[in-house]
């Protein structure tokens, strides 16, 4: 177990300095320090030297160690479910390096949520002024879906499926939330709509209602 030295600091000490006081700290450690030269002759191994394998065990071999020193790791082997919809929404910009190869055919898509890598879009599904004025889609959003993400790379190629429409609006934003989680708002079909009540304004008739429950 770890030795705690209390050491005594008064003015004295202060004359002498820093260096009076390491060595009286030195001095204490030393005094607790066990006798290996005392201990080697009460065991009748004086003269001997210790060698590689005498020592004790190591310390950085994980299976020496308590378990609840250890940081439990696993590996992913099969993907059971897919549950992110892989669509995102965030802005285009230019690449940084303009000699790159990859400037002439990619744009960056910057996800709002950082959670979500960001994405390499070819030029052909931005807007066809989007490389001549970038600056006019800073505040555009845009819906990326994502279709690879290579091991050896930071960034995932996706492919741009819509314009939303300026940042900060409420049309927009919301349209981007649903389409992140996959919930479909589109019109509903001629045959859905068919079973609704089609003399307007409807009421619940009161057969109806007594065999309903009340939430209301």
């Amino acid at each position: 177990p770890d030795v705690i030295i209390e050491a005594q600091f008064d003015d004295n000490d202060a004359e002498h300095g820093q260096d009076h006081l390491q060595d009286m700290l030195s001095d204490d450690i030393k005094k607790l320090s066990p006798d290996t030269s005392e201990k080697g002759k009460a065991a009748g191994i004086s003269g001997m030297h210790r060698t590689k394998q005498d020592d004790g065990p190591k310390v950085n071999d994980p299976r020496l160690l308590p378990d609840e020193f250890l940081q439990r790791t696993a590996k992913v082997v099969y993907i059971l479910e897919k549950k992110h919809s892989r669509a995102a929404t965030g802005f285009i910009k230019l690449l940084a390096d303009r000699n790159s190869e990859l400037f002439k055919r990619c744009a960056m898509f910057s996800p709002v949520d950082h959670r979500v890598p960001r994405v390499y879009v070819p030029l052909a599904d931005c807007p066809p002024d989007f490389v001549t004025r970038p600056e006019g889609y800073s505040q555009k959003l845009f819906i990326c879906r994502i279709v690879d993400w290579k091991e050896d790379s930071n960034f995932a190629t996706g492919q741009l499926c819509k314009s939303l429409g300026q940042a900060g609006e409420i049309e927009p934003e919301t349209e981007g939330i649903l389409t992140e989680y996959g919930v479909d708002f589109s019109d509903f079909s001629p045959e859905a709509l068919e079973c609704l009540p089609q003399n307007l304004p409807w009421v619940i008739s009161p057969e109806e209602l007594a065999k309903r429950r009340d939430l209301r």
